[in-house]
């Protein structure tokens, strides 16, 4: 059963969403047409999403439906494992995914994340600690930065 467009209203704009029965497929930014598919899925994300920008969520649980090579896969499911408020360099992320001298590589796998935000690609910063790309730009990834740190539960 498809649904309507479905869109989340953010601080950092109308944020699509895109899912299929077996998870969620896409977060797509202002603009980006596509916005639809599994109802249950989508009230799931939406709620989630949701929580996170209210800064009541710093995880996600929500079923994916990841499509890319093994290594885009496994790069992507990485950036869950970046704690909420702390970024990493892409030579970091490399090494913990066993392939050190693919810090490129890991780059051009973040670029085509399909899940910004629930597969939290802005953590990775460049490794002077500079912010480098991202698809909603870097105003929207300094903003998701300092929202996670102005968040972050203090032990």
């Amino acid at each position: 059963m498809q649904s309507s467009e479905v869109h989340v209203d953010t601080p950092v704009g109308p944020l699509g969403l895109l899912a299929s029965e077996r998870g969620l497929r896409r977060i797509l930014w202002p603009g980006e047409p596509g916005a639809g598919g599994d109802p249950v899925v989508l009230a799931a994300a939406v709620q989630q999403l949701t929580e996170y920008f209210a800064g009541a969520r710093t995880t996600f649980a929500l079923p994916l439906e990841l499509e890319g090579t093994d290594f885009q896969r496994r790069a992507w499911l990485a950036l869950a494992e970046i704690p909420y408020g702390e970024t990493r360099s892409y030579g970091e992320q490399a090494r913990r995914l066993g392939v050190p001298r693919a810090a490129r590589a890991v780059g051009a796998a973040n670029g085509a994340n399909p899940l910004p935000i629930v597969l939290p690609c802005h953590r990775l910063v460049g490794a002077d600690g500079s912010l480098t790309g991202f698809g909603g730009g870097l105003d929207v990834k300094r903003w998701l930065l300092e929202h996670e740190s102005a968040t972050t539960p203090r032990a």
